[in-house]
């Protein structure tokens, strides 16, 4: 008998991580239904899959209904604007996507009786008082300062998926993403990899906040989208952090950064923006015990791709 073909729901498809799980699904022999309202997603990172008759894409924001005529066995929730320059300048579809888009691809994971992962973020901790991060520490929040948007929704997405879990038997999947890199981020998002080679391809002062002494983990993004693969094919429902626990001082990420695109940039210092997280670094003994998950690609290889790709857009 013809083994069945198995069915993929991503929203989101057309970001950054969105684009490379569908890839990574397609490449191990799902079909894909990709969404997404190309927000923060754009074209370009699935234009590559155009004509390919595994892969159909809908143009569709995911707080409204989907309606999907065909038999789906796991949907892949990562909708959401993911960058603060992303959640600050659009907080409400932020909150909206956490939450009306969770309950809706939590909706039709149950009534297509799929298998359902939530793309969660190391967000939820806050600004930790716990280091590093382990799967049980509950966070430390600011629920109405200019990150809550984001934060709470993923908290808030968590929430409704272990409620979906217990409430109505629907195979759940959470992944707690920690800082990620690698080709298709935007120039423009924000956030430190992107802004601090953008700079430096252009020799213009790469930016530090604070002293620079905040701590970040970086994980290339094939090891990621590999590590959220196993979780969803495991059996285990509670929280997983995935992330890369090799930790740097953002002020060492910029250094490496200019080293590594040959730049003659220098770094200037600016203050620190409200409620950003000192230290970032996650536990991963949970992922390595249970998916036999850990990164890989070291942070110079990871590097020398992500600013190949990045030449090509500046």
């Amino acid at each position: 008998m013809k083994k069945k073909q198995p069915a993929s729901v991503v929203t989101g498809a057309a970001g950054f991580l969105g684009s490379h799980l569908t890839d990574l699904l397609l490449a191990r022999g799902h079909k894909v239904i990709g969404i997404d309202n190309f927000v923060t997603g754009t074209v370009d990172n699935i234009s590559h899959l155009g004509g390919n008759p595994r892969f159909k894409f809908i143009q569709q924001d995911v707080s409204e209904f989907i309606f999907l005529n065909e038999p789906v066995d796991y949907v892949w929730h990562f909708a959401s604007p993911a960058s603060p320059v992303d959640y600050l300048e659009l907080p409400i579809q932020t909150l909206k996507v956490g939450s009306l888009g969770t309950h809706k691809a939590l909706g039709l994971a149950k009534n297509k009786r799929a298998r359902f992962l939530l793309a969660s973020t190391s967000e939820i901790y806050g600004d930790p008082l716990v280091h590093p991060q382990t799967e049980d520490y509950w966070g430390n929040v600011n629920p109405i300062g200019p990150r809550g948007c984001y934060d709470e929704a993923k908290r808030f997405a968590e929430a409704m998926t272990m409620a979906y879990h217990r409430e109505h038997g629907v195979e759940t999947r959470i992944v707690r993403i920690f800082n990620t890199y690698g080709p298709r981020m935007r120039l423009n998002d924000g956030r430190v990899v992107p802004s601090f080679i953008s700079q430096a391809l252009q020799n213009k002062p790469v930016t530090v906040f604070g002293k620079g002494l905040q701590t970040r983990s970086f994980c290339f993004v094939s090891d990621l989208i590999e590590g959220i693969f196993r979780l969803m094919m495991s059996l285990y429902n509670q929280p997983m952090n995935i992330g890369n626990p090799s930790e740097l001082t953002v002020l060492e990420f910029a250094r490496e950064i200019i080293r590594a695109t040959g730049s003659r940039s220098k770094i200037v210092f600016k203050p620190l923006p409200q409620d950003d997280p000192k230290q970032r670094q996650p536990d991963i003994a949970r992922a390595k015990k249970i998916l036999r998950w850990a990164p890989k690609v070291p942070l110079d290889r990871g590097l020398t791709d992500t600013i190949a790709y990045f030449r090509t857009k500046i």
